[in-house]
């Protein structure tokens, strides 16, 4: 290998993580841009929120906009229905998950593959398509404008179901197998054998659930007309008549309160998270 060629691949492998650096804090950057502009935006005065250039960091900090928020909507009740339904809802989906994914992935019944593979299909349905018949459903055993109208048919998870089948598939036979010779019957090896070593595919389930219940707004548009049983993401509507006086700083205020719950819910499964993501990698 020549001097020059040497001399090459030296700069290439110097400026190797370098690069990978600077793509990633742009990526960081375009990721937390929006949020960085709002939470900045909402300390700032309606009079101050659409200054050109755009400042950063808001000159004189308020948190008016804030109390804004609390005096126009009811800001705990939206929070407390948002956290019983989307706790119930995560809950709910670790438990059918991880029992249909045992089921899919150790049990032999008849038509094991066609059932799997039309839960399956339910995922390239659009919640849109379903929503009429849920209603209709639901109308029918009076659960329309409740709470429950919304926990229970969120229950079922296609997504969570085939993500534990790949997790229990990843696990060992032997283990099911010496518990099976010890007398343990099917519902035995899984609550005492698999479903232990599976708490981090469940955690990945109940997250993700989370996230995307706390934020969910069709469903709640559709199913609930009473301000009572409002979660959060519907009740901050009511905010939006102060896009029309300015007031774009309480706007976005109620948007900082609506992201605080779901960044701490992510923040604390992190390292779950984390772990049940490189689990599964390596035991596939």
């Amino acid at each position: 290998m020549s001097q020059a060629t040497l001399s090459l691949s030296r700069a290439r492998y110097s400026l190797g993580p370098w690069a990978r650096i600077a793509g990633l804090t742009v990526c960081a950057l375009l990721t937390l841009g929006p949020v960085i502009w709002t939470v900045s935006t909402s300390l700032r005065t309606p009079a101050d929120s659409f200054n050109l250039p755009p400042q950063i960091v808001p000159t004189h900090p308020s948190t008016a906009a804030y109390h804004g928020v609390f005096d126009q909507i009811d800001v705990w009740l939206l929070a407390l229905n948002s956290t019983l339904v989307t706790a119930l809802i995560a809950v709910g989906q670790m438990v059918t998950a991880g029992l249909a994914g045992y089921a899919f992935a150790r049990l032999d019944f008849r038509f094991k593959r066609p059932l799997f593979g039309l839960v399956l299909a339910t995922m390239m349905v659009p919640l849109q398509v379903t929503i009429v018949p849920v209603f209709l459903v639901l109308k029918s055993m009076s659960l329309t404008d409740t709470l429950l109208g919304l926990i229970i048919p969120a229950f079922p998870t296609a997504f969570g179901t085939f993500l534990m089948r790949q997790y229990f598939l990843g696990m060992p036979k032997d283990l099911g197998e010496a518990a099976m010779l010890d007398g343990a019957g099917p519902w035995r090896i899984f609550r005492s054998v698999y479903a232990p070593l599976a708490t981090p595919g469940l955690a990945i389930v109940g997250v993700l659930a989370f996230n995307y219940h706390w934020n969910e707004f069709f469903r709640p548009l559709i199913l609930e007309t009473s301000g009572q049983n409002y979660t959060l993401p519907l009740g901050l509507v009511s905010l939006q008549g102060n896009l029309g006086t300015g007031s774009i700083s309480v706007v976005l205020a109620g948007v900082v309160l609506s992201m605080l719950p779901a960044v701490g819910v992510f923040l604390v499964g992190q390292r779950p998270l984390r772990e049940g993501i490189t689990s599964a990698g390596v035991n596939r």
